[in-house]
């Protein structure tokens, strides 16, 4: 048999598949199972900050990080607030972002590429250099003051910067993207046909939108919802720059338990229990889904 018919046969086949999880298993799982390893052992002063968890031939793993998050107010309401502002800003991003993208769907097709190009423009600069550019538009001296006191709107500044909006608005201008690139693929593979036939049952618009369009364009909604609110919970850069103590998230402190305190296992402990939390109601949910899926066969 030759090379291309070895590819082309269950060989190929299980070639394909299996790529995708060796590619998990060195980039994904190992480098977890690491972390996972740290998070298990305890701090000490040197190089690696961290104690073997192998001595004298014994495994020596403790819990004790774990039981020191829970039992730590700081730890838990950090995640707490950070599944608040991720969660929050996913919904703010889906209101604006459905709209936008049903809009590019319905759009000429001559127009699509230039609306799709002004959805993603932004990411032709840089992340930080985009952040750095509210604090200059929120600051009490920024863009945003100076134009509601010259309209006389108000007569002193308001305190745009470091506060909760400002963080909601950082991520929600830099993650929309990825809430209207899923959106409009979901919604322009939609057949209009439906709605057409919808009208000619006497079916009105808002009618035909949520008794068609809507539900058709859910799998777009979860995929976008989740790409927003999966990379929000660990942002350090927007609630760093824009925020104060009050949006203090699960990024910022993981920064200051790995760089600051040196404590890499509780470092660890957080982020792999933070990944925990994630994951697993993901998996959980696509579980599932696919159980679905097999029932509608």
């Amino acid at each position: 048999m030759t090379f291309f018919g070895l590819l082309s046969g269950r060989f190929g086949r299980w070639l394909v598949t299996a790529l995708p999880f060796l590619w998990l298993a060195v980039f994904f799982l190992a480098p977890f199972f690491i972390v996972f390893g740290i998070s298990l052992s305890r701090s000490r002063f040197g190089v690696p900050p961290y104690e073997s968890l192998i001595s004298n031939g014994t495994i020596a793993a403790r819990l004790d990080n774990y039981a020191f998050l829970l039992g730590d107010s700081l730890y838990v309401n950090a995640l707490l607030n950070s599944l608040q502002i991720a969660a929050t800003s996913a919904a703010i991003c889906l209101l604006i972002g459905y709209p936008l993208a049903l809009g590019i769907a319905r759009a000429p097709e001559r127009w699509r590429g230039v609306l799709l190009l002004a959805v993603i423009l932004p990411f032709w600069t840089s992340f930080l250099l985009r952040v750095y550019a509210w604090i200059g538009l929120l600051k009490n001296e920024g863009l945003i003051n100076a134009a509601l006191l010259a309209v006389g709107l108000i007569d002193q500044p308001l305190q745009l910067l470091q506060t909760s909006f400002a963080v909601h608005l950082g991520i929600v201008y830099s993650y929309l993207p990825f809430m209207v690139l899923p959106l409009y693929a979901t919604l322009e593979r939609q057949d209009i046909r439906l709605l057409e036939a919808a009208s000619d049952l006497g079916a009105r618009p808002w009618w035909a939108f949520l008794t068609i369009t809507l539900p058709l364009s859910l799998p777009g909604v979860v995929a976008g919802f989740f790409l927003v609110f999966i990379p929000a919970v660990g942002e350090f850069v927007i609630p760093e720059l824009l925020g104060n103590s009050s949006t203090a998230m699960i990024g910022k402190v993981l920064w200051t338990e790995f760089f600051n305190n040196r404590d890499w296992p509780l470092a660890a402990a957080l982020a792999v229990a933070v990944l925990t939390l994630i994951v697993v109601p993901l998996a959980w949910l696509e579980h599932i889904r696919l159980k679905r899926v097999e029932v509608a066969r």
